[in-house]
This record gives structure tokens, sequence and C-alpha cells, in this order.
């Protein structure tokens, strides 16, 4: 197969790198190495290339939507749209020629484009994987939105999309979904149908979009018909295309895409499990670890509706914030680029002296900063952090001892408390934090410590996976360990599905949506708990 990728040169990097020469040193490398020719060019490049490199009229190509529409990071009077012409999307190149080609769009205030509002030509090159990102501006607040796509000969499915509410502006209610961990693998995308049901005004993908191990033989699909390129474990361009290739062609995530803007962030699995900073799973060379971050980062930002700057080497600022009006301030976090790594083998652990130890980090000092300026600065009633791992503990006791995640907030103490005790600092209401991850739904109290008298200063969301964890169940031993190892914990469960949320100034209303049998397509979600926080007071309140 293809062995596109970027090299960078053999250097050297110890163990007890400080945090800030490793910048230096990856700043180095990346200006070294990593050129926009070496990653297959830049975002500009796209609206500057030459006349004569486009097809324009000469291409028609079957299907060449087949990996679906999206909009994403909505703004007031903006969204991004996106696509990716892709005929073949498990063969590398994605059955595209290798020339750039022309895209049209348009968006219009009704679902016939009776009324199109905005349209133009974007060009989709084939150094990003033909796809295309645009930028519409000009759009009212607060307003749904349709739009589509037309490219070599073919016409791409209508999108629905919503813009947000200035910062300050009188918003009476939100209503928005969130989703992680959708393993290909272990099940089918049934929480997408029902998510596409729903007039959402805002999804969330908080993590593991792919998974990033070999696909093997023995799992709940059958795999047979997939190629070795695909199924291999990727490090390249071309293989992790192949894997996005994968998992967009399913219909149900596409129609979850079409339904509404998603805002995206990532994980481990969009690169390695449990990656650390420059530290890999199996503890790899450094250098040819940020190979390897370099091209999941950047075929990560070619099939994500968003606005993240397009990186050129192995560094890419996925952190940003959206404001909804007065109502809600989401704080979109990156616990994985700029974390300390994981103590103890990366296994759950007492904590001890080194997950207090302060000079630890999960989120990274620049990152710890803008997270509390934003708190501070926020009038919103709401405020959210949306991320990828648990801030609360979730013990275990195991063997008379009680043990706790190293590679979420509990092991990182340091980075809890400064987070939680900023915000106190600040007068900061209404804390809830909304994550992934751990492929099941677990609500806790927020608190700066969970072995003492800690009072809650907010919530703690943990929603399940979407595929990840086959069929999962309604409680199983993880599940009544936490009940009896923390009385901050206040409701779990283990199924398949997903989270979707109603707020207003008052109320914080969560609903659990889960499936009784994922490792089937075709299985209806229903309504497994409805949990609900008051304004002003950090508790949760569960009906069953």
């Amino acid at each position: 197969m293809s062995n596109t990728r970027v090299d960078i040169p053999a250097l050297s990097i110890s163990r007890g790198t400080t945090r800030r020469s490793f910048l230096t040193w990856t700043a180095a490398v990346s200006a070294a190495a990593f050129t926009p020719a070496m990653l297959g060019g830049n975002a500009e490049a796209q609206s500057s290339l030459p006349a004569g490199s486009l097809a324009a009229g000469s291409v028609r190509l079957d299907n060449p939507f087949a990996l679906g529409v999206a909009s994403g990071d909505p703004l007031p009077d903006s969204v991004m749209l996106w696509t990716r012409l892709a005929p073949k999307p498990l063969e590398i190149g994605g059955g595209m020629p290798p020339v750039a080609i022309p895209v049209d769009w348009e968006i219009a205030t009704d679902e016939a484009f009776g009324k199109v509002v905005n349209s133009g030509t974007a060009i989709a090159d084939p150094a990003h994987a033909h796809s295309v990102h645009v930028d519409v501006k000009g759009l009212e607040a607060w307003r749904v939105y349709y739009y589509r796509f037309l490219a070599a000969g073919a016409e791409s499915p209508v999108g629905r999309t919503r813009t947000s509410a200035p910062l300050g502006a009188d918003l009476g209610s939100l209503s928005f979904v969130w989703a992680s961990c959708q393993a290909w693998h272990d099940g089918y995308y049934n929480a997408y149908e029902d998510m596409a049901e729903r007039e959402n005004d805002v999804i969330f993908f908080l993590g593991d979009y792919i998974y990033e191990s070999e696909i093997k033989d023995g799992g709940i699909r059958d795999v047979s018909a997939l190629s070795s390129d695909v199924r291999a474990e990727p490090y390249t361009l071309d293989q992790y295309r192949l894997r996005y290739g994968l998992y967009k062609s399913e219909e149900p995530l596409q129609r979850a895409h079409a339904s509404a803007p998603w805002i995206v962030t990532m994980d481990d699995h969009e690169v390695d499990n449990n990656w650390a900073a420059e530290i890999s799973q199996d503890d790899d060379d450094p250098v040819e670890f940020l190979s390897r971050r370099a091209q999941a980062f950047k075929v990560w930002w070619e099939h994500t509706p968003t606005r993240v700057t397009a990186p050129t080497g192995p560094d890419m600022q996925i952190y940003r914030r959206t404001d909804y009006g007065n109502l809600v301030r989401f704080s979109v976090l990156d616990t994985r680029q700029y974390r300390s790594n994981q103590v103890h083998d990366d296994k759950d652990s007492p904590q001890d002296s080194e997950t207090a130890d302060p000079s630890r980090t999960i989120t990274g000092d620049e990152q710890e900063k803008w997270i509390l300026d934003g708190l501070d600065s926020s009038p919103t009633a709401w405020k959210v952090l949306a991320h990828q791992t648990v801030i609360s503990d979730l013990p275990r006791v195991k063997d008379g001892k009680r043990n706790v995640s190293m590679d979420g907030w509990s092991g990182y103490e340091a980075s809890r408390h400064r987070i939680l005790d900023g915000a106190a600092e600040r007068g900061a209401k209404n804390l809830v934090s909304i994550v992934g991850d751990i492929h099941r739904n677990a609500f806790s109290e927020l608190r700066r410590d969970y072995q003492d008298a800690s009072p809650a200063v907010g919530v703690d969301f943990a929603g399940t996976s979407i595929a990840s964890g086959k069929d999962g169940a309604d409680s199983d031993e993880a599940n009544e360990g936490f009940k009896t190892s923390s009385e901050a914990f206040k409701f779990g469960n283990a199924q398949r599905g997903y989270v979707a949320v109603t707020v207003d100034k008052n109320e914080w209303t969560t609903e659990v949506r889960v499936t009784d049998k994922n490792t089937a397509p075709g299985q209806k979600l229903h309504r497994r708990a409805t949990v609900t926080v008051p304004s002003g007071r950090p508790e949760l309140n569960v009906q069953e």
C-alpha cells in the first residue's frame, strides 16, 4: 500500500524534558520538517491554486459525496460547511483523480432552496484528500439554514444547520446532545438514527471518532470484504484516511451530521490509545510518535467541520469556545496534547504523592489559564467544560485499596484543584463538565477532593459510547463499585447510546438515551433516566 507520511529528523528527547523545553523542541522540529508541502499543503492553498490545475466541467463522478455532508463550529453570523469528494472511500485516494475539483455550495433558509442567502465555489484539493471547508459568513443569528454542494456532475444530500446566539442575547432554551467513542468493530450506529430524528440546536462529539487498532476477524461486524489496507493500524496519511472513510461511510452517522451543526474535539484513539503529549501507548521513540501524530491530526482536520486551523506538523490548537447568548458558554478542551504522562503505568491505582504532584498537568499551563479566564469573563447562566475524561473520582475498592483511573483527572489531582479552586474564586456558578471516554453513563457531583468532606461545586456528566463496548449492561460490576465507593456518584448505566440536554436559566435537564442491544442494526433507543440540575445548586436529581 502507499506509505504517504511525514518523516522528521532524528532528534533526541529525554523523559525528563520540561514543558517549556518540549515546546521549544517541537517548534524546532515543526519548522524544520513539517512544511506545508510535506503534509500536503495548507488550508489557504484551496483558494489560491492556479486556474490550470482545476478540472472544471471535465470530471464526472458517480456519488462523489459518499461520505455525506456536515456543518460545525457555529457562530452568530457564520457556520462551517464540510464535505469530502470520495466516491470510493475505502480505496487509497478515495477514487478521485489527482487534480483539484471545484465544488459549488449554497445555503438557504428553506429546505427546498427557494431562498438562497449565500453561495460560492470552493476548491477540493487532493493535498487535503479533496475535503472542503467553507466558512459561510453574513448569516442571521440563532437561525436554521439548509445547505448543499454540487461537484463533478453530482448533487450532495441536503444538510440542516443552525447559527449560535450572540453573547449576552436573551436565549430561552438550548437543546443539544453529545456523543463519543464509536468503535466501528464493536457495534452499530443505532444511536445516530435516534439522534438524527431530533431537532438539535447543536451536537457535540467528545472524542474517539475513530479507533486506531487493527481491525481483526471475530468481532461484531463482518470484515471479510475489507482490504488489508483498511484493516491495518494506521500510521500514515493514507491509512488514517481509509479509517475515516470506513467510519464516515456509515449512513446513520451521515444523517446525524446532516441534522445539526457539530462541535468536535478529539481524545486518544484518533491518534493512539492513551497517548500523552509526545508519549505513545507503547513508549515509541518520541520523534516517530510525533510524526504519526502529525498524520493523525491532519486527517482529523480533513474529516471534521471545524474552524480549527489545519495543522502543518504535530501541533494543532483544538481548544476553543462557543457561546449561546446569555445561557451557556461551552469551553471545548484538549486534555491529550499538553498533559503530563500518566503515572503508575497508566493502571487504576490509589491516589498518592504522584497523582497530587503540582508540577503535573492534564491541560498544560496555557490552556489552564484560558479555561479560568473563560470562567472569569462569562456572563452566561451555565458554564460548561466539554472535553474527554471525567473530572470526578470513580473509585473501586480492590484488595482493600481504593483505586481510580490514572488517565482521567483523578490521576491529575493538582489540575483538578486549580480549575475548581479557580472557579470558586471567580464565583462561577452552574459549572458543568460533560465528557465521554469511559463507555458508560456516570453522573457525579464535582468536588475538589473525594476522600474528605469537600462540598459539591458543580456536576460531572460522563456520557456513554455510541458503539464501543458492544451491548454493555444496565449495570455492571464497575457501576456497582462506584455506588458503594463514592457518595458523590449519583447515577450509572453501561449501555450504548448518547445524552440529550435541554437547558434554560432555571434548570438543566439531562435525558439518558440507550438501547438494550447494539450488536445488531436497526435497534431502537429509549429513555433510561432523566437527571435535572437546578440553577444555583450543584445537585443531581435522578428520575429512573
